[in-house]
């Protein structure tokens, strides 16, 4: 792309400005370390006048999802969707990242999102930590981008709050494993979940310490 990466500074909002286009597009993804769940990517596309009014201050404290409490992600999660020029949600399911490899299916997904941008004209698209490869939109991997543009946090945020409500459903359909409250991390309640269960349909079978349970205990 021949936009070069702005200088930025810690104004999401500015960072993603200065790129000059009418629209800036991020992606980011949520769940790849997990044991259990989906993966879950977004792509979020801000024009250039919600860049400029915060979303009319809407999205005040936008930051990188891990970095906000659930209770300010489930804030802005709303605001970001009544904001946004588009939104897109792509789920990987273990399933498919036991088939696939999870470093493939992160880029996938992370595609996948992104061509929700794919009609979108005068667009800067921005991929958190990742370049996509020549199948995919038009890219910029920006390294630590949700902590850098507004697009990439607002992106973070989407597939968190997506994939935390993804997980909450996941603990009544397979309960005993707190799913509800780790939400698939590899915590020590979990893996004594799994010593005690064994591994639950939605268990990453192909990941270290579910195909090994003796590495789990390890670990512990």
């Amino acid at each position: 792309m021949a936009s070069k990466r702005p200088s930025g500074d810690h104004d999401l909002f500015r960072h993603d400005l200065e790129f000059g286009t009418g629209s800036v597009a991020g992606t980011d993804e949520a769940g790849r370390g997990c044991l259990a769940g989906p993966l879950v990517a977004a792509a979020v596309v801000f024009d250039r006048g919600t860049l400029e009014d915060r979303g009319g201050g809407r999205l005040d404290g936008l930051f990188d999802s891990k970095r906000l409490t659930e209770k300010r992600r489930e804030r802005l999660y709303p605001a970001i969707l009544g904001t946004a020029r588009s939104v897109r949600v792509v789920a990987r399911s273990a399933r498919f990242i036991d088939s696939e490899g999870i470093q493939r299916a992160n880029l996938e997904a992370l595609a996948r999102s992104l061509e929700g941008s794919a009609g979108i004209r005068d667009v800067t698209r921005l991929v958190d930590g990742f370049g996509l490869g020549a199948g995919a939109p038009e890219h910029i991997r920006l390294v630590k981008g949700d902590s850098l543009s507004a697009s990439v946090a607002a992106a973070s945020v989407v597939a968190k709050v997506t994939r935390d409500a993804l997980m909450r459903e996941a603990a009544l359909l397979h309960p005993g494993y707190g799913f509800e409250g780790h939400k698939g991390y590899g915590s020590a309640a979990h893996r004594e979940a799994i010593e005690a269960l064994g591994p639950s349909p939605i268990h990453r079978l192909s990941f270290r310490l579910i195909a090994n349970p003796d590495d789990a205990a390890k670990a512990a």
